[in-house]
């Protein structure tokens, strides 16, 4: 069998910055491979060095022509192809007795990496596993304490080989950039910035993380100072040194503030990211106890777990919480303006005692929406909301809401179904809807939607048994423009009959 080929990448140039990965994958490799110039100094070498061990085999790989003018008759790339054959064939060598052969890269083995030579050469024809590395605009970043992109900012990357004119292009037009390969380049890449107009804000590191590591301006550097291992940096102009969060004074109280968010009505992706931010911030999380325990375990967060039927109860003790200066997210399921919190805590929120507590609703996705999207698109045109409790809404009422709608034509979305206390209601529900709608009308049930029990069924309102639903269902009942499809999909036409 043969060996294994590792492309190693050993940072910018820290040794601690070196992955444990790559630190374990030297130590065991068979053969060592590291490329330098004439001068047969390699810098990844020195850095692989703590992790070497005796009796490996090392390959030093010498460039012959770096920026040398060569008489090699194909020229500088006819003498670099050419050596990175002779290369590829003596690490093959390796590979074809068996040994593993690690190639050692600063960097990241695929960011301007020598290695990747020995990749396009090798990695077709023995197996190969690649280790990434952290990159020198990685490293650069870092030790300027400099952002380069936020939000949906672009960073471009550039060779430093580059026509002036063409990286002034680049430079004039991109939000952040990082140009590599300095050295000689370096007076053509200050033109470029210049002639970019952005020089001022444009900034000098080299080597990076290292003991010898330098930072400037780019506009103070002298151009004969500058090494291979340097480069420049074009932050954004949104960035900037960052401000730490302004903290009250021990004498000013603490605002608080309650965050209404609801979790979606199942899978966790289902949670918006700006609820997921607020969830995250939040000292204290009030909610349902079920509902909870869909949010992941924060130690820092004190979390008040309650029973469903206290909705008042528990919105006022997460106003008093914030009151007293905590950040409080209320946490619901699906929208919590929806048959949920948001509504019993702003009623609360009335009253006097808590006059200035900040109260803000987050949407979330609905139960409603999530089980119409199993089947297709059943709420495509005009539909009611209701629910059929009535522990806080006498039975008469649910049932004359039920009616007009169901008069009306729309699509209904029925919430709180039915449970143990109340199991007979969606059976006349369902009576009473047959008295205005056809027996073929559609109706789908969804349970569990987004979790891990989840069912969707289609039938018709005729065919319907109330008896397999229970709170942990959303029934949707059609309009008569409501369709399914031969392949069973569900949609409302957004057309209407004139």
């Amino acid at each position: 069998m043969s060996g294994r080929l590792y492309g190693v990448g050993l940072g910018p140039g820290d040794p601690e910055l070196v992955t444990v990965k790559a630190a374990r994958l030297i130590a065991a490799a068979d053969v060592v491979a590291f490329h330098a110039a004439q001068h047969g100094r390699s810098v990844a070498r020195a850095l692989a060095a703590p992790y070497l061990r005796e009796g490996q085999v090392e390959e030093l790989l010498v460039y012959p022509v770096t920026t040398e003018t060569t008489d090699h008759p194909g020229g500088y790339q006819g003498a670099i192809d050419e050596f990175y054959e002779a290369a590829a064939a003596r690490l093959a060598a390796h590979l074809d007795a068996g040994r593993d052969v690690v190639v050692l890269a600063e960097g990241d083995p695929f960011f301007y990496g020598s290695y990747m030579h020995m990749h396009k050469r090798l990695a077709h024809r023995y197996p190969t596993e690649v280790v990434p590395g952290v990159t020198s605009v990685s490293g650069a970043a870092a030790v300027l304490g400099q952002p380069l992109v936020e939000r949906d900012e672009v960073l471009t990357v550039l060779p430093g080989t580059l026509p002036t004119e063409e990286l002034a292009e680049w430079l004039a037009t991109t939000d952040s950039a990082a140009v590599m390969k300095l050295g000689r380049t370096f007076r053509n890449v200050r033109d470029a910035f210049a002639d970019a107009g952005v020089l001022d804000r444009a900034f000098y590191v080299e080597r990076a993380t290292t003991a010898q590591q330098r930072t400037m301006p780019l506009a103070e550097v002298d151009p004969d100072t500058v090494p291979y291992f340097s480069l420049a940096l074009l932050p954004s102009e949104l960035t900037g040194p960052v401000p730490g969060p302004e903290q009250p004074r021990e004498d000013e109280p603490r605002t608080g503030e309650v965050v209404v968010v609801g979790l979606g009505p199942g899978q966790r992706s289902w949670t918006t990211p700006e609820t997921a931010e607020a969830l995250s911030r939040a000292d204290d999380l009030v909610g349902y106890g079920p509902y909870l325990d869909r949010v992941p375990a924060n130690p820092r967060q004190v979390r008040h777990p309650s029973d469903n039927r206290v909705e008042a109860e528990r919105a006022a003790a997460a106003l008093r919480l914030a009151k007293d200066g905590r950040r409080v997210a209320v946490v619901s399921s699906g929208d919590p303006g929806v048959f949920a919190m948001a509504a019993a805590v702003l009623e609360v929120a009335a009253q006097p005692e808590f006059a200035g507590v900040e109260v803000r609703v987050l949407p979330g996705l609905t139960a409603a929406q999530a089980v119409a999207s199993r089947v297709g698109a059943p709420l495509g045109h005009d539909f009611a909301v209701l629910s059929l409790s009535d522990v806080l809404k006498p039975w008469d009422v649910v049932l004359d809401r039920l009616r007009h709608a169901a008069a009306a034509d729309l699509v209904i979305a029925l919430y709180n179904p039915r449970s143990r206390a109340r199991p007979h209601q969606l059976a006349e529900a369902r009576d009473l809807l047959l008295e205005v709608r056809k027996p073929e009308t559609v109706v789908v049930v969804g349970r569990d939607v987004g979790g891990p029990e989840e069912s969707v069924t289609v039938t018709t309102l005729d065919a319907f048994d109330p008896e397999t639903v229970d709170m942990r269902c959303l029934v949707l009942i059609g309009s008569t423009q409501t369709r399914v499809t031969p392949a069973g999909t569900v949609f409302t036409s957004r057309r209407y009959p004139g």
